[in-house]
């Protein structure tokens, strides 16, 4: 039977007040909604896309994708569309370079969508949230034995200017998985407002390797429009939640760098002439993090999982800087990248002090990744931990002034900042790589000095060979 609804046609309006950075503002509208989608005729005849930003008594502010620039207040033409900005999404996604709206870019064929999907998603019901466990396997020591990142987590990486972080993040895009287990799994690479340099980075180093062909790389370049790099975020998840939760698979979506959506949404919000919050961000910055890093996780009946791992630089290594600050409290923890142990030439140079994975216990331990992980881990924290506090205490009072000792720990931060912490930035360890290591490294001590680790668990290992003590001979 045929369709009988008629079809509403939206006017076309040539009302625009205002020409300001990314924003029109057009006058003398009606029947228009907030996030709604638009298309600008320029005056020159090409078509520009737009979102309804705010709505209200005849006046409606649209920011364009595009940019305005071209645009003027008598001849530019807006018409609404009746519809939010959707991205298409298919499994045969996976593979393919898209830029900030989703769109291909890597001179493939077009892609045929089997759905289309709002890019701001559907809240994610409280009631239905699953609690995250199990691990995943980044194939990097400090991470999987010491912050280990769980599925359905939110675990951002907290950087510096200069430091490589674009390298730690192709890394993990490369070596991610689920070890073990027979599950499809995938990576979203979302780039925002990087340099056509690092964009050349990411596409090679995954090609090369064959990551990108589990993977969606989504570049939004320095150049693009700001508004873009409010929607490069959105179309990853959007992809991420059809693919996680429509297809079942496991999906690691990491976010690099935060600190560029966040100045854009700060430029957009000078644009429209709001109050400006701390250091000049929106008030709403929190609210608006949220709203991207509250789209991981796990659902109750549903097979797939959604994980995190936001990048963000911070500012002169200010941690209280707003974007840093406000990520931390709605996140799970965090990854502290050192200037001082990069500068020492540690690879990849975070540092386990300050570092914290609040949902670490949930996916280690028998069954997951090793009974003895749990242990191990404190144990290494406190015997590098009592090594640093040595060090300072050396610069004050000399070497000479140690015990026996005190040697001992000092020679074991050293072990295990040159072997557990720095690795090859194409060198991938198992989990059980990485708990031998340990053990190797703490085999510097007498068991007397294992006091985080049981000693039934110190047998086992002695037996199996991953613990072997032996006494310094008398010279």
């Amino acid at each position: 039977m045929a369709d009988e609804r008629a079809t509403i046609i939206k006017p076309t309006y040539q009302t625009v007040s205002t020409v300001s950075g990314p924003l029109l503002i057009l006058d003398k509208i009606r029947d228009v909604a907030y996030g709604e989608l638009v298309e600008v005729t320029a005056p020159d005849g090409t078509l520009r896309r737009g979102t309804v930003l705010e709505a209200m008594r005849g006046r409606a502010i649209v920011q364009v994708f595009e940019g305005t620039r071209g645009l003027d207040t008598k001849e530019t033409r807006v018409r609404l569309t009746g519809t939010t900005l959707h991205t298409p999404v298919t499994t045969d996604i996976l593979g393919r370079v898209l830029n900030g709206s989703g769109q291909p870019i890597d001179k493939g064929p077009p892609i045929v969508p089997e759905d289309e999907k709002d890019i701001n998603g559907s809240p994610m019901n409280p009631d239905a949230r699953q609690y995250p466990r199990e691990f995943i396997q980044t194939g990097l020591s400090v991470i999987d034995g010491l912050n280990t990142l769980v599925r359905g987590q939110k675990l951002p990486i907290f950087s510096g200017s200069g430091l490589p972080h674009d390298r730690v993040a192709a890394q993990i895009t490369r070596q991610a998985k689920i070890p073990g287990k027979e599950e499809d799994f995938a990576v979203i690479l979302c780039a925002i407002g990087i340099t056509a340099e690092t964009a050349q980075f990411y596409r090679k180093t995954l090609e090369e390797t064959g990551a990108l062909a589990s993977s969606v790389l989504v570049l939004n370049l320095a150049d693009d429009p700001a508004v873009e790099r409010i929607i490069s975020p959105r179309t990853a998840l959007t992809i991420a939640e059809y693919l996680a939760f429509e297809q079942d698979m496991h999906v690691l979506v990491i976010l690099t760098d935060m600190l560029n959506y966040a100045n854009a949404l700060r430029e957009i919000a000078a644009a429209r002439e709001e109050v400006p919050g701390r250091r000049g961000y929106p008030g709403y910055l929190y609210t608006d993090l949220a709203s991207i890093y509250e789209r991981a996780g796990r659902i109750i009946g549903r097979k797939g999982t959604i994980t995190q791992m936001p990048i963000l630089s911070m500012p002169g290594d200010d941690i209280t800087h707003p974007v840093a600050d406000l990520s931390g409290y709605i996140t799970e923890g965090q990854l502290i990248c050192s200037r001082s142990l990069h500068n020492k030439g540690v690879y990849p140079p975070i540092d386990p002090a300050p570092s914290l994975s609040r949902l670490m216990k949930e996916g280690i331990g028998k069954g997951l990744t090793r009974e003895d992980h749990n242990e191990v881990q404190a144990q290494l924290y406190y015997a590098a931990s009592e090594g640093r506090d040595l060090r300072d205490l050396v610069a004050v009072v000399g070497e000479g002034a140690l015990s026996e000792r005190d040697q001992v720990y000092l020679k074991f931060l050293e072990g295990f900042e040159d072997r557990f912490l720095s690795q090859g930035e194409f060198e991938e360890r198992s989990i059980e790589q990485t708990l031998d290591l340990g053990w190797e490294l703490l085999s510097t001590f007498p068991e007397r000095e294992l006091k985080r680790i049981d000693p039934d668990t110190i047998e086992k290992a002695s037996k199996s060979g991953k613990y072997r003590y032996s006494a310094p001979t008398a010279n």
